[in-house]
């Protein structure tokens, strides 16, 4: 049952349904799976661990809130794993891996063309997975999924324009490119600009980005 519990607060987390500061009641949590507080504990706990929940005493569990700074340097940590992911990537990936970024881009196009920007979100870190899963670097690539877990909560390509979405796009079309080519330099180029450009869209949005939520996590199981 903690595993049940622990993977369904984490969806819930991630998908964005509930923003940073959204409370945890552990009692109505513990009463929607039908067991104690102890199992909801264990999997808040391990939340906490991965950064997704903090804890204040006489204050209970929240979603975590990142500040500015931290929201930041989680975007440094992405770029940092992902550049060390991405050579290999380009050199080792398969048919299969190639068909599947294709088919990714291609729904990144359509969250464009629709200017659904949470299909956007959801799409555009399914494509970086894509890009850089063909590594095999599995402890690596662990690590780029915890960080990029810290900062789901925030959803950031929600709060920024349409503009600077498209202009992001642009980018992983040229890294999708340079990819197929299995051109590793041209890809570190384009990926470094891309993430040059993220810092900057990231810098635009507001500090709290999240707000405290009028229901608890509970109602959006």
């Amino acid at each position: 049952m903690f595993q049940i519990i622990l993977g369904e607060l984490r969806r819930v987390i991630l998908d964005g349904a509930v923003p940073p500061r959204t409370l945890i009641p552990l009692r109505e949590v513990a009463e929607l799976f039908g067991v104690s507080h102890i199992p909801v504990r264990e999997a808040l706990a391990t939340l906490i661990g991965e950064g997704l929940v903090t804890h204040e005493p006489h204050a209970g569990y929240a979603v975590a809130q990142l500040t500015a700074a931290e929201l930041r340097e989680m975007y440094v940590v992405r770029e940092t794993l992902e550049t060390a992911s991405l050579a290999a990537a380009a050199l080792n990936h398969s048919a299969a891996d190639r068909a599947e970024l294709l088919e990714v881009n291609a729904s990144l196009e359509q969250a464009i063309r629709d200017d659904d920007p949470a299909a956007y979100h959801r799409t555009s870190r399914t494509f970086h997975v894509a890009l850089t899963r063909p590594s095999r670097m599995l402890r690596l690539l662990h690590m780029l999924e915890t960080a990029w877990n810290v900062t789901e909560p925030v959803q950031p390509m929600v709060h920024i324009g349409r503009a600077d979405r498209v202009r992001l796009h642009t980018d992983h079309a040229l890294m999708l490119d340079a990819f197929l080519a299995r051109d590793v330099d041209r890809l570190l180029r384009v990926a470094e600009q891309h993430h040059r450009r993220l810092e900057a869209v990231i810098a635009t949005l507001p500090t709290d980005t999240g707000s405290l939520a009028r229901e608890d996590i509970s109602a959006a199981r």
